[in-house]
């Protein structure tokens, strides 16, 4: 049986057309995956490979190198897209903010990581832990930064967070014995404290989620607040900035109080308000000013 060829209009062997066809068919779908792979192999270089370079470069605390947003771009490129912006990240953010007394520059890496992991801001992630080393944050102490915000800002976070760290962590040879064990001796527990704040929460919600309130007791407070690879002040801050950066207010009286028991000052809390305002927005910040009012009037009295 034969069918005509459409092109050359001349009779053709239909078992062959059909291989032909099977084959060319064949053919366009692999070309398909491979452009297909191409691109997602172009958008992640976008994504990862802008970031990383950048990370590169941040082997000295130098806040001028700081180009907001994170990666290749420059300040010619953002002001290119808006001009205000590149004016306002020079200006207020690198020139400002970052240069503001009231916390130190460790603090303030602490602040911010805290802040972009809890809003999942991956393309800021590489440029700012590599900051955070330069300012004095520990490669133990970032490790364990992450594993805080497991809890406290969800697991997803914690692991894009990984994948980021991961790659500044082999360029400055960080190994695994630089790493807090899994297991370590826990820090001393203030008993009552624990005694009274397990009682309360037990009362309030032990038969809503008894999982919950079980796991929080066991989890939380009698294991992660005890790991020694983060100071208890830290690991306050690192838990104030996420609730304010999330916009998790009924969570903050709890643990503003906790932060400034474990040696935060008032005028340095009132600073990761200001701080967290650049990078979380001004409504996460503004919302958390009258709980951060209430909970400094009351100390007070």
């Amino acid at each position: 049986m034969q069918r005509s060829c459409k092109l050359h209009h001349r009779p053709v062997d239909l078992g062959r057309w059909r291989l032909c066809d099977a084959l060319s068919r064949k053919a366009r779908a692999m070309r398909r995956r491979e452009l297909m792979k191409t691109s997602m192999a172009l958008l992640l270089a976008s994504a990862w490979g802008e970031g990383l370079a950048l990370a590169r470069e941040m082997n000295v605390s130098d806040l001028e190198k700081m180009i907001p947003p994170a990666g290749s771009i420059t300040y010619d490129v953002v002001r290119s897209v808006s001009p205000v912006l590149e004016h306002y990240s020079r200006e207020s953010l690198l020139g400002g903010l970052w240069k503001r007394p009231e916390l130190s520059p460790r603090d303030r890496s602490v602040v911010t990581i805290a802040a972009i992991i809890a809003r999942l801001q991956t393309y800021e992630m590489p440029m700012h832990f590599a900051l955070a080393l330069d300012n004095g944050v520990k490669p133990a102490e970032l490790s364990e930064i992450i594993a805080h915000l497991a809890f406290y800002a969800g697991w997803g976070n914690a692991m894009a967070a990984v994948a980021a760290a991961k790659d500044v962590f082999q360029r400055r040879n960080i190994a695994i014995d630089q790493l807090p064990p899994v297991k370590d001796k826990p820090l001393p527990l203030d008993e009552a404290a624990e005694r009274q704040r397990a009682t309360q929460v037990a009362g309030n919600f032990g038969a809503v989620s008894p999982g919950l309130v079980r796991n929080t007791t066991e989890l939380l407070f009698l294991d992660l607040w005890l790991r020694p690879a983060l100071a208890p002040r830290d690991r306050s801050l690192v838990t104030v900035s996420a609730l304010i950066a999330n916009g998790q207010t009924a969570q903050m009286p709890f643990h503003l109080n906790r932060a400034m028991d474990n040696g935060l000052t008032q005028e340095q809390a009132a600073e990761v308000l200001t701080h967290i305002a650049f990078y979380a927005g001004w409504p996460c910040a503004m919302s958390a000013l009258p709980v951060a009012k209430d909970v400094f009037e009351k100390r007070q009295k």
